[in-house]
């Protein structure tokens, strides 16, 4: 009988992990040994962080840090059970119908996290007879939901109206479900979500959004991307993570209540799952009550994100179509991002490298990311960041810094 780990010493991703490990290019797994949100400290060298999600910079607030304490205080560090039996919090519900109200939808179901949102809502309503119709750039939890739930799945090219219509009439005599992100993590761009309304009306299929880059950061107060468009009511299931604008860890989703109240007894990654800790669902009614209080965190992501774009797109560099706080630099080959990478680190600048399979061949690229809290100075020395790296290693041609 062949050996299970054969495939070990032969495997591609290991091997080139160790070859950058060699050459001193090794970005992943990277220890953080302090952070305050957008400045870091690895390796004892201290970063201006522009790889994260942390998007309203909301982690160390002292009222969410506060209200993470007070819980444990009260409730202790863990629920130990599933919500289906013992692991249900009164702030578990709380934050339920604080979500749904916030999110514009008649209820909501928390799950301990955003990967397993994805999960236990599209296994509970999708089986062998369905069809899950996903925009090609989808993030890959929805992928392994899909291929996990049994269902059919086709893919549509990157909002591409046209090929989207041209599957929906391939499939309108089966039970469909068009999924999309409401924000696409690596590019930063928006799901055409009123054409894709308007698609699934015409053609009858169900619209799932995935808005965990959206929630806390598109729309009115940080709503979401439906609310940013103006069709919340037209979108079936919104999903959202705490991971994110929410300073926590954990997941959302949102619809109507009947179909909220089928996914909660069906869903296995909820039922056999343990539930949040009620630190992180303290955290996140925290956040909501600062955000809905004071909206200025989200009108200040966007000013220092386009900012840093505006700059970006002036000096040459390829942005492609953000119009959200991530702002991706594509850099083409993997060699290219991961010496890009190296250059940034050394200049004090933490960005994220994002190589296949997290992008298509030949088109990998540096995803960075920003926060209402980056100040000025900080934003300014970024963008110098920019220039003086890509002058120096050929991103960009050598000519006069736009700044911020």
């Amino acid at each position: 009988m062949a050996d299970l780990f054969d495939k070990i010493a032969t495997d591609t991703v290991l091997q080139q992990a160790r070859m950058g490990r060699e050459m001193g290019v090794y970005p992943y797994f990277k220890p953080l040994s302090e952070t305050e949100g957008t400045e870091v400290v690895i390796d004892g060298k201290r970063l201006i962080m522009i790889g994260s999600n942390n998007y309203l910079g909301l982690t160390t607030h002292p009222r969410v840090r506060q209200a993470a304490i007070e819980a444990i205080q009260k409730y202790g560090t863990s629920c130990t059970g599933s919500r289906f039996l013992n692991g249900s919090l009164e702030l578990h519900k709380e934050l339920e119908r604080r979500l749904a109200k916030f999110m514009g939808k008649e209820a909501a179901i928390v799950f301990s996290t955003g990967y397993q949102s994805n999960l236990g809502a599209i296994t509970a309503l999708m089986d062998k007879n369905d069809v899950a119709i996903c925009d090609k750039d989808v993030h890959a939890s929805l992928v392994d939901a899909v291929m996990m739930s049994g269902c059919q799945m086709k893919r549509w090219r990157h909002n591409d109206m046209a090929d989207l219509e041209r599957i929906l009439k391939e499939t309108q005599a089966a039970r469909c479900m068009v999924i999309v992100d409401g924000v696409y993590s690596m590019g930063g761009d928006l799901a055409k979500v009123p054409e894709i309304v308007a698609l699934c009306k015409q053609y009858g299929a169900r619209f799932f959004l995935d808005d965990a880059h959206g929630l806390g950061v598109m729309g009115p107060g940080g709503r979401g991307t439906s609310i940013h468009f103006n069709m919340v009511d037209d979108v079936d299931l919104i999903m959202g993570t705490f991971s994110k604008s929410f300073a926590s860890l954990g997941g959302v989703i949102a619809g109507n209540k009947d179909v909220i109240d089928f996914i909660q007894h069906h869903a296995r990654s909820f039922i056999f799952s343990a539930s949040m800790p009620a630190a992180n669902a303290a955290a996140v009614l925290a956040c909501l009550d600062i955000i809905e209080e004071d909206p200025s965190y989200v009108v200040q992501v966007h000013k220092q994100a386009a900012k840093v774009r505006t700059a970006l797109r002036a000096m040459g560099y390829n942005c492609g179509d953000s119009v959200t706080p991530v702002v991706p630099v594509l850099t083409g080959s993997e060699m290219n991002t991961i010496f890009a990478w190296k250059a940034f680190y050394d200049h004090g600048v933490y960005v994220n490298p994002v190589v296949p399979p997290g992008v298509p061949p030949n088109k990998s690229l540096l995803r960075t990311s920003y926060m209402a809290t980056h100040t000025d100075e900080q934003i300014e020395r970024v963008i110098k960041a920019f220039y003086e790296v890509g002058t120096y290693i050929g991103l960009i041609e050598d000519k006069e810094p736009v700044t911020a």
